[in-house]
C-alpha cells in the first residue's frame, strides 16, 4: 500500500538524517487541502533532539524530495511541523484502474492467508423468542466473519444455543399451565408467564426447579415431548429469521451437549485446586487470579451444570471440532462480568488454548421507549422490528412505478440493509437507540443512502454500456476530484477494521466515498460522446460501484436492482 511507501521514505530520510524512529505515525487530514496523509514525526523526534519542529520537518521533506518518489506530487511543511504529502494524478489513476480491474476482489488483502478462523454469534436460546439483542450480534457476527474472511482466513461461523438451564424450565412450566405452544411467539410467551411465576410464587419456584433436573435427566415423558416440541419450533424459527438476515452456520453447538464434557473438566480441576466447594456447590474465586474478577459457581448445590460449567465444555468442543487460530465470541456487553471470569478459569485449564479466544462485546439496541425485556414478556422480537421497518419502507416508495417482484425486492433489501446499517455505523462497543426514521431515509447517514448510491453507478454503467463507451484511465481529467483521493483507501480501511474487528470503520468511509461519488455525478457528465475524458469519468464510476458493492457486502448488505 501506498502508506507503508511513504512510511519506508520516512524511515529513509530520518536515517539519512541519522535519526532513528521506532514508530511512523501517518494519518489522513480531515481536510483534503491539507494532503492525502499527514505525519507529526518531525515534532516527535524534535522533542527527543531537542530541535526546532518545523526546521527538523523542512530536512525531512528535502530528504523526501530527493527520493522522487512517483507516487508523490508533492510533500509540504505545516503549521509547527506536520509534514503533508499530496499523492499524484497518475497514481490515482492507477488505483482507479486497479479497482476496475480487480472488481470484487478490490480490498483483498492476503494478512490471514493459511489461518482458521472460527467466529461464534448470535446465540439465540430456544423456548425464548429471537429478539433485538440477538439481532445486534448476528449483524455484528456476520459482518466480522465476512471481514476476516476478506483479508484471506478461512472461516467457520458457529452458533451456541441454550437448549437447557433454567429458562427452558419456566416455559415448559408456563406450557404445562396454559396448553402445549404451537409457534414461537407462543413458546416466548409461555416462558414469560414461567419466569413470573419463578420469581412471585414459592410453590411454583419448587416447580420449576424440579422441572430443571427432568429436563436434564429426561426422565419424564411429557416433559420430554414438550420440551422436544418447543425446541424444534424454536430452531426452525431461528432458520427462517438467519435466512432473511442473510447468514449461515456451518456448526450449531448446543448447552445440552455441553453439560458432560464441562463436568467432567470442573471435577478433574477440583482435584486440582482451581474449583472449590463452597455450601455443597463448586465455584470459582476469579477475585484469586484478579481483583476485579468475582465468584462464580459452576455446580450448583443440587449438583447440576450452570452456564459457566457449559461455556468450559464448550471451548473445548470447539476446539476439538475445528482447531482454529482464533476464536471469536461475540456476546453482549452485560456478560462482560461472566465472560471474563470464564476465561480466566479456562486460563488455569488450558493456557494455550485460552489464549486463542478474543471476546468482542457489543452494546444493547434500544428503541426510544427503552429496553426490553423477555422475562417481563414485553420484549421485541427482531421480526417485529423488521416488519415495522418495512412497512414504512413501503409507505416511502408508494406510488413508484414498481412491478410486483421488484417492489418486495426493494422493501426486504433496503429494509433489511437500514437495519444492518444503523448497527454497524458505529463502534461496536456502544448502545444504539434505533431511529426509525433516519435509518430508511434515502439521503444522508443511512444503509438506503449506500445502497440508492450503488444503484446510482449501476446505472450510469448500463448506459454507458449502451452508448458503447468503455471505462479507460489513458485519457485522465485535468483536476483530480475528491472521489479519486477517497477511493484508493479503501483496502486501507478494509486492513484497519480486521485488525480491530470493527466494521463501522467500512460503514463510516462508504457514506463519505457514496457522499462524494453524489456529488461527482451531479457535477459531471459522466456519459458523454463528446468529452474525450469520459471514458476515464465512466471507469471513476466503475471503480466506486466496486468499492461500495464490496463494502457493503462486508457490511452484510445487499443493494436491490433498482431504487
Amino acid at each position: 500500500m501506498i502508506r507503508e511507501k511513504l512510511k519506508n521514505s520516512i524511515r529513509e530520510a530520518l536515517k539519512s538524517l541519522c535519526i532513528a524512529a521506532n514508530d511512523i505515525h501517518l494519518e489522513h487530514p480531515a481536510d483534503l487541502r491539507f494532503g492525502d496523509y499527514s505525519s507529526n514525526v518531525a515534532l516527535v523526534c524534535a522533542r527527543e533532539l531537542k530541535a526546532r519542529p518545523r526546521d527538523l520537518a523542512e530536512k525531512i521533506v528535502g530528504e523526501i524530495r530527493a527520493q522522487k518518489i512517483k507516487e508523490l506530487e508533492k510533500a509540504e511543511v505545516a503549521g509547527s511541523g506536520f509534514i503533508n504529502f499530496f499523492l499524484s494524478k497518475e497514481f490515482f489513476a492507477e488505483s482507479v484502474g486497479e479497482a476496475v480491474k480487480e472488481g470484487e476482489n478490490f480490498g483483498r488483502n492476503k494478512s490471514l492467508n493459511g489461518k482458521k478462523i472460527m467466529v461464534e454469534y448470535t446465540d439465540p436460546n430456544p423456548f425464548k423468542e429471537f429478539h433485538i439483542g440477538h439481532l445486534m450480534s448476528n449483524v455484528i457476527g456476520e459482518s466480522i466473519s465476512r471481514i476476516v474472511e476478506f483479508h484471506g482466513a478461512e472461516v467457520k461461523r458457529a452458533c451456541y444455543q441454550g437448549d437447557v438451564g433454567l429458562h427452558t424450565a419456566k416455559a415448559i412450566y408456563g406450557a404445562m399451565k396454559s396448553g402445549e405452544p404451537k409457534n414461537a411467539e407462543e413458546w416466548g410467551n409461555a416462558y414469560a408467564k414461567g419466569s413470573s411465576a419463578y420469581e412471585d410464587d414459592l410453590k411454583a419456584k419448587k416447580e420449576i426447579d424440579e422441572l430443571n433436573k427432568k429436563i436434564y435427566d429426561r426422565s419424564d415423558a411429557r416433559i420430554n415431548s414438550l420440551y422436544d416440541s418447543g425446541r424444534k419450533i424454536s430452531l426452525d424459527k431461528f432458520e427462517e429469521i438467519y435466512k432473511k438476515l442473510g447468514t449461515h452456520f456451518d456448526y450449531y453447538f448446543f448447552e445440552s451437549g455441553m453439560a458432560k464434557p464441562g463436568l467432567e473438566i470442573v471435577r478433574e480441576f477440583l482435584k486440582k485446586g482451581i474449583f472449590e466447594e463452597s455450601d455443597g456447590a463448586v465455584v470459582f474465586k476469579g477475585e484469586k487470579y484478579d481483583p476485579a474478577l468475582h465468584t462464580r459457581v459452576y455446580i450448583t448445590s443440587q449438583g447440576l451444570p450452570t452456564y459457566e460449567t457449559k461455556e468450559l465444555g464448550l471451548h473445548i468442543t470447539k476446539a476439538e471440532t475445528y482447531p482454529a487460530d482464533i476464536s471469536i465470541v461475540i456476546t453482549a456487553n452485560e456478560q462482560d462480568g461472566v465472560f471474563a471470569v470464564g476465561l480466566e478459569a479456562f486460563r488455569r485449564i488450558d493456557p494455550k488454548l485460552a489464549g486463542k479466544i478474543k471476546h468482542v462485546s457489543h452494546g444493547l439496541l434500544k428503541l426510544p421507549t427503552g429496553k426490553m425485556s423477555s422475562r417481563k414478556g414485553n420484549i421485541l422480537t427482531a421480526e417485529e422490528l423488521i416488519s415495522d421497518v418495512e412497512k414504512l419502507v413501503e409507505e416511502k416508495i408508494k406510488g413508484r412505478d414498481y412491478d410486483k417482484a421488484l417492489k418486495k425486492e426493494i422493501i426486504e433489501k433496503v429494509s433489511i440493509g437500514a437495519i444492518k446499517y444503523s448497527i454497524l455505523r458505529q463502534a461496536v462497543g456502544g448502545d444504539i437507540v434505533y431511529d426509525f426514521e433516519k435509518s430508511i431515509s434515502f439521503e444522508g447517514d443511512s444503509g438506503p443512502y449506500l445502497q440508492y448510491s450503488c444503484v446510482r453507478a449501476k446505472s450510469v454503467l448500463a448506459k454507458a454500456e449502451e452508448e458503447g463507451i468503455k471505462p479507460s484511465i489513458e485519457k485522465i481529467a485535468t483536476e483530480t476530484s475528491e472521489l479519486e483521493r477517497l477511493l484508493y483507501r479503501f483496502p486501507e480501511i478494509v486492513e484497519r477494521a480486521g485488525k480491530e474487528y470493527s466494521p463501522h470503520y467500512i460503514a463510516s468511509y462508504l457514506i463519505e466515498l457514496a457522499s462524494s461519488f453524489n456529488n461527482f455525478y451531479t457535477k459531471h457528465k459522466i456519459v458523454d460522446r463528446e468529452d474525450e475524458t469520459s471514458p476515464y469519468k465512466i471507469a471513476l464510476a466503475a471503480a466506486f460501484a466496486a468499492t461500495i458493492k464490496n463494502g457493503l457486502n462486508l457490511l452484510g448488505i445487499q443493494a436491490p436492482e433498482k431504487m
